[in-house]
């Protein structure tokens, strides 16, 4: 389950407006909502970079990797790469997908594998490889990538302007697969992008704000979206805005307090 939009947000006011330090706009929650998700979110993979150093539990519920690994799941997904060989015609590529196979529009964040369909419906394992490789493995016909042994480079490209320059604007993420005979059945698990939080309102008769609890709508830009993060993660959420929220209401004290708690419970996960 995801962490509710509105309990946050009603959580924070209250810690805020106990002692009249101050309010955070639906506006402002909804900005520092959205950071602070960013921030929880990239912290899992350096976390599991770290828990994979020292051993664990052997108990049930009681293995870091494994929650950390549960936490992530809720942004894995796949779907399928297209073949582009008309932007840059001679340098063939794929473009990561911007729709996942479940339908839904998503923001590519992270490639995990990448899979190749062959002829016979086998289904094979890209292998990744750096630049260097990517070219010297061509020159020997013992190391030359084959359908059956295919490999990928993934980089970052631009499309060029007018003036033959790269376009910073357009930059994008590609895979280039050896052999160049394969233009199509890849297949990519990536990690998504979290979608931005948006605490949605109504206004009533008298200028308050009312929680709008329908899911939101992208044609008038009505509804609300939760936090997608584990409901374990709430306090840690809570806590990070908290933090965000005294410095924009110039509260020192808020901030020290937040930062505190955050710095307490982020060692406690790890000792």
């Amino acid at each position: 389950m995801a962490i509710n939009v509105n309990t946050v947000y009603q959580t924070v006011l209250t810690i805020l407006n106990k002692e009249q330090r101050g309010y955070l706009t639906p506006a402002e929650f909804n900005k520092v909502g959205s950071q602070v998700q960013l921030e929880v979110f990239e912290k899992y993979f350096d976390d599991l970079n770290q828990q994979l150093r020292v051993p664990q539990a052997d108990v049930d519920y009681a293995d870091r990797i494994v929650n950390l690994d549960e936490k992530i799941a809720i942004f894995k997904t796949f779907g399928n790469a297209v073949y582009d060989n008309t932007s840059n015609p001679g340098l063939a590529y794929f473009t990561l997908p911007t729709t996942d196979s479940y339908g839904g529009n998503v923001d590519f964040y992270r490639l995990g594998t990448v899979i190749y369909t062959n002829d016979r419906g086998k289904q094979i394992e890209v292998q990744r490889i750096s630049r260097t490789d990517f070219y010297n493995t061509q020159m020997s016909s013992l190391t030359k990538a084959s359908k059956d042994f295919p490999v990928y480079l993934y980089e970052n490209r631009g499309n060029i302007n007018s003036a033959g320059q790269p376009n910073v604007m357009t930059l994008q993420n590609v895979i280039y697969i050896e052999p160049s005979s394969i233009v199509s059945n890849i297949k990519v698990d990536y990690i998504r992008k979290p979608t931005d939080v948006i605490w949605g309102f109504t206004t009533g008769t008298a200028g308050q704000y009312i929680y709008n609890n329908n899911y939101f709508n992208p044609a008038d830009g009505t509804g609300s979206i939760d936090f997608e993060l584990h409901e374990s993660e709430q306090t840690t959420v809570i806590l990070r805005i908290l933090a965000y929220a005294g410095v924009i209401i110039e509260d020192p004290t808020i901030i020290q307090v937040a930062a505190s708690q955050v710095q307490s419970t982020e060692v406690n996960k790890k000792s």
